[in-house]
């Protein structure tokens, strides 16, 4: 066989069984299938062909046969097999865990999910997520509260298991030569160790924990705020009652669509599936996946990949359209970043190793930051700068606080991780231990336990993707406001994001970062921006704002170069095949019918 013939192959050979994997991973997250067999066999074909030793002695053998550009090509291959080499007898660990993973979801997925009512006494049907909504939006605290103790009893069912998880994890971490899952982990997403990874947040969290004092302060204001179930609720629950009417649901989809199509964000033909609405059985957690690879033909044409996203809309529900902006910009952030690359192999265009988590979080976390930004919403939602700035003054003295959340779902990983005798009681205390430290709350929760991420192979010891990233979106926006002044409907954001994008995952997130801000990633950027004072925040939101006033509005129909299919699970609600506006007219006539 010939380098040429080889790499068709292996470039043929991964893109189907990835396919394979991703369409049944999709069906069984959606709640359209409640086996996941299916998913596992696909997912262990997928895996043997990674780990496969003949392949990796067929690539070194032609390596050394090849010339120019093949070579570089199969030492790409050389290295993407690198990453997954296992003893033979980890195989059947994995599997271990592949099997536990899916009694968990399918608990997770098929478990009643409620609250007892405070007044009636019944219990009343809700998913964790809408449950979570209520104690943000509730002007009830008795309701918050039992959703809050709701909410603390769901992972106790199957705590035993996840705990066999971890161990089962370890022991496949420890054969491959790791000290743990957390370490293995690291290495392979990041090229890091867990105390480089430790050091730059340890660094944030002193630099950042004062803003705990400021919180005790205030409760003297606001007796009770340092409740769990009280503190969302009494910080912004007024606020989001307030700005609702500002982000209604069924304008997300516009919205997303205009203000990527201003940006030049251009989704190279590819195919894109949306399934927004919360449902039982539903994963509950949003996500983005790339079922087919952008690829190459025997002739050399490029082949678009598609990509699936979605989220767990609770229609109707106090916040959600605001929810639901952040959401389809942060997930068609993950879109167009696969979708934009044109490497010629197609280990180079997936979501797993040799990508690296905090690079791909870099690009949806600096889409969401756009629609959080005061700029987008005076521009696209007409909300007012007094409301901005009665809020702003409201939670500044949280802004400090930002990166808790992430370093929480991080040491709790790395704690249960590095247990040598993990227990029941370990891990509760565990789970209470890291919220007091990272939340500083009155009452004990094991609210971890909650987040989907920990339970799954693939998104567990993950959470310093999106903390590593957060300081790369808080160097990338900077860059891109000394250079152009603005970043709101500016193409030319587009397309320098679209420059990096096509090197798929070529190279580490540290030197990708490099090269879109010529400047090494540091945590510098970040401890500035959410530690500046109130009025420097207003003034730079009111210039921020003046300088956009001298862009004109784009009024062109929505153009973004991809084939969009909005589905409800198993259901087709509407497609762009006439236009994107029509899709959307078709989307929201569909949800008015459900109300």
């Amino acid at each position: 066989m010939s380098s040429k013939q080889l790499l068709n192959k292996l470039n043929s050979d991964y893109s189907r069984l990835h396919t394979a994997f991703e369409n049944a991973f999709w069906d069984l997250r959606m709640g359209i299938v409640k086996d996941g067999k299916k998913m596992n066999v696909a997912e262990a074909k997928r895996s043997a062909f990674r780990s496969n030793k003949k392949l990796k002695a067929t690539v070194e053998a032609a390596i050394k046969k090849a010339k120019g550009v093949e070579k570089k090509r199969l030492e790409i291959w050389n290295k993407f097999f690198g990453l997954y080499q296992i003893p033979d007898h980890a195989v059947p660990i994995r599997a271990k865990v592949a099997e536990l993973e899916e009694k968990v979801l399918k608990a997770h997925s098929t478990r009643k999910e409620s609250y007892l009512d405070p007044k009636t006494g019944a219990f009343v049907e809700a998913s964790r997520n809408r449950m979570r909504a209520m104690m943000r939006t509730s002007p009830d605290e008795a309701i918050r509260k039992a959703c809050f103790e709701a909410l603390e009893k769901l992972p106790l069912d199957t705590l035993d298991d996840y705990i066999q998880i971890i161990k089962y994890r370890n022991e496949y971490a420890r054969v491959l030569g790791y000290e743990d899952f957390y370490d293995y982990k690291i290495h392979l997403d990041e090229g890091m160790t867990k105390n480089e990874l430790f050091n730059i947040f340890e660094r944030i969290y002193e630099k950042t924990k004062y803003a705990f004092e400021n919180i005790r302060a205030l409760e003297k204001e606001k007796p009770g705020l340092r409740k769990p179930w009280n503190f969302g609720y009494m910080m912004t629950g007024d606020f989001t009652k307030e700005e609702d009417p500002y982000f209604p649901f069924e304008d997300s989809v516009m919205l997303w669509g205009r203000s990527f199509s201003a940006l030049g964000i251009d989704f190279q033909g590819g195919s894109l599936k949306l399934d927004l609405l919360d449902r039982k059985g539903k994963w509950d957690n949003g996500f983005c996946h790339y079922p087919t690879l952008v690829r190459y033909d025997q002739k050399g044409k490029m082949l678009p990949g598609s990509a699936n996203f979605t989220s767990n809309t609770v229609l109707g529900q106090l916040g959600s359209g605001m929810q639901e902006i952040h959401t389809v910009f942060h997930e068609g952030g993950h879109a167009a970043d696969r979708l934009n690359s044109i490497q010629k192999d197609v280990c180079l265009n997936t979501e797993y190793p040799p990508s690296t988590v905090s690079w791909s979080e870099t690009h949806s976390m600096f889409m969401d930051s756009i629609s959080s930004s005061i700029e987008w919403r005076a521009r696209y939602v007409s909300y007012p700068f007094n409301l901005y700035e009665r809020k702003l003054r409201a939670v500044h003295q949280l802004l400090p606080l930002d990166m808790m959340g992430i370093m929480f779902v991080m040491e709790f990983e790395r704690t249960t991780y590095e247990c040598k005798n993990l227990t029941r009681e370990f891990m509760l205390e565990t789970a209470k231990a890291v919220y007091k430290k990272y939340f500083d709350k009155s009452e004990d929760s094991i609210s971890i336990l909650n987040i989907p991420h920990i339970y799954s192979w693939e998104s567990s010891a993950y959470y310093h993707g999106y903390g590593l990233a957060e300081l790369g979106v808080a160097q990338w926006r900077d860059y891109f406001f000394r250079k152009y002044g603005y970043i709101v409907d500016n193409p030319n954001v587009g397309k320098e994001m679209a420059k990096v994008w096509k090197h798929g995952s070529l190279y580490t997130s540290g030197e990708f970062i490099k090269m879109a801000t010529g400047k090494p990633r540091s945590a510098d950027t970040y401890i500035k921006n959410i530690t500046r004072p109130l009025d420097d925040i207003l003034q730079t939101a009111k210039q921020r704002i003046s300088r956009l006033e001298k862009v004109p509005v784009s009024k062109k129909p929505v153009k973004l170069n991809a084939k969009i299919t909005m589905v409800h699970g198993k259901q087709k609600i509407a497609d762009n095949k006439k236009s994107f506006e029509e899709m959307e007219r078709k989307y929201k006539k569909w949800l008015k019918s459900l109300s």
